[in-house]
Formats: C-alpha cells, structure tokens, sequence
C-alpha cells in the first residue's frame, strides 16, 4: 500500500515502513501502527496521528506543524529538529524520547508523559505544559518562555540555563531539579516545590514566589530583585553571594532560618538586624 497516495489510512500496519520524505500532509493515521518507522524529513502537516503507535519511529527533520498527536505512543522515538509547531500532543507517551533542537511552540502538551525525554535546546515557547510529567527529563537550554507548567512535575530534571520567562509555574514540582543559571524573570512559582534544587546564579527577578518551598535549596548568587517572597520557604536555603536587594514580603524570621546569607546582598533594613541577632549567618558556613 502506496500510503502518500492515500487520505484515509486508520488501524493500519507500517511497522518498520521506510517513509523518508514522503508527503503524508493530512493523513488520517488515527490508531495505525507505525512502530520503528522511517519517517525522516516526511511532510505530516495536519496529519492525524491520534493514538498511532509511533515506538522508536524516525522523525529526523520532519514536519509535524499542526498534527494531531493526542494519546499517541512515541516513547523512545527520534523527534531531533522536527517542526511540531502548534501540535496537539495531549496525554501522549513520549517517554524518553529526543526531542532536541526541536520546535514546540505553542504545543499542547497537557497531561503528556514526557518522563526522562531530552529537550535540550528544544523552543517549548508559550506551550501548554499543565500537569505534564517530567521527571528527569533533559531541558538543558530550553526556551520556555510564557510556557505554562502549571502542576508540571519537573523532579530532577535538567533545565540548566533554561529560558523561563514568564513561564506559569504554579504548584509544580522541581525538587532536586538542576536549575543552574535558570531564567525565571516575571516567572509566577506560587506554591511551587523547589526543595533541594540546585539554582545557583538563576535569575528570580520580578518572580512571584509567594508560598513556594526553597528548603535547602542552592540558591548561591541568585538575583531575586523585585521578586515577591511572600511566605517562602527558605530553611537551610544557601544564599551566599545572593542578590535579595529590593526583593518584597521578606521578612526578618525567613531569613533566620537559612543556611547562609555570607556575601549577600540585602536592604539595611534586613541587613542590620539579621547581624545583629544571627551573626553567624554572614560568616563561612561549616561543610
């Protein structure tokens, strides 16, 4: 079966098919079995994929703007520098797939299991993230500006130098994430769970942290410059050398509960008291 010839092909069998560049621009594929497929450079623009079995599939360079992918199975698939530019990947499995240098904006991602998957340098700008799994996934230089992670559970991923601008991090789990270097600028991480992450030099400006759990974070050179702290956890929290100079609703007692506040930088009003009352907070902390 010539399947490029074809507009209607649901439930069936190209296991293994070799597909490289072939023009299968909205094909319905709905159900169809296209495990370990060759599907480089293809053309699936529109293309209806929804719940295909898609298992170590090739998509190098191919074009999956716009496509449905709901509930589709695309775990340990090769998805490196596909367009899936407003796709529809809703509840999908794409656990530990690689998507890298691929271009997500505006994707729907909402619910997907994107466990131990690798987004390095992936554009995830604007895409729907809520309640999406990934654990220990590899976002190494991800753009997720104005992405939404709301309830996302980001434990032990790998975001160093990850754009997130803006992003809406509500609730979401990052703890023991690898956030070095992070851009959280205007990032709203109300009642997010940082505990244990690693954000040495990340950038809170303006971010909204009300509520949010920074126990025993790293948190060494971190700008928090207008950030709202309202609340915020921040026991055994290591801030040497942070920047907490016009950071707003932080008080006298959270601060008392860090592990070090060595080399930060802090408003007079904090500053003064806090080594007055815990002098041992500005001195080198024991290892």
């Amino acid at each position: 079966m010539d399947i490029s010839e074809r507009k209607d092909v649901r439930g069936a069998n190209f296991q293994g098919a070799d597909l490289i560049e072939a023009n299968l621009e909205g094909v319905n594929l709905e159900e169809a079995n296209l495990k370990g497929a060759n599907l480089i450079e293809a053309n699936l623009e529109g293309a209806n994929l929804q719940r295909t079995k898609l298992e170590k599939a090739n998509f190098r360079g191919a074009n999956l703007q716009e496509a449905n992918l709901r509930g589709a199975d695309i775990f340990y698939a090769d998805l490196t520098e596909t367009n899936l530019q407003g796709t529809n990947l809703i509840e999908a499995n794409i656990e530990k797939a690689t998507f890298h240098l691929a271009r997500l904006h505006l994707a729907r991602l909402h619910l997907a299991n994107l466990e131990g998957a690798n987004l390095e340098g992936a554009d995830l700008y604007g895409a729907d993230l809520q309640g999406a799994n990934l654990r220990r996934a590899n976002l190494y230089g991800a753009d997720l500006q104005e992405a939404n992670l709301e309830g996302a559970n980001l434990e032990g991923a790998k975001l160093e130098g990850a754009k997130l601008e803006g992003a809406k991090l509500e609730g979401a789990k990052l703890e023991g994430a690898k956030l070095e270097g992070a851009k959280f600028e205007r990032a709203y991480l109300i009642e997010a769970n940082l505990e244990g992450a690693y954000l040495i030099e990340a950038n809170f400006q303006r971010a909204n942290l009300e509520g949010a759990n920074l126990k025993w974070t790293y948190l060494i050179g971190a700008n928090f410059k207008e950030a709202n702290l309202q609340g915020a956890n921040l026991q055994g929290a290591n801030l040497q050398g942070a920047d907490l100079q016009g950071a707003q609703h932080l008080s006298l007692d959270q601060l008392s509960t860090v592990k070090t506040l060595l080399n930060a930088k802090l408003d007079n009003e904090l500053l003064l008291p806090l080594k007055k009352k815990y002098p041992i907070l500005f001195e080198a902390p024991k290892p």
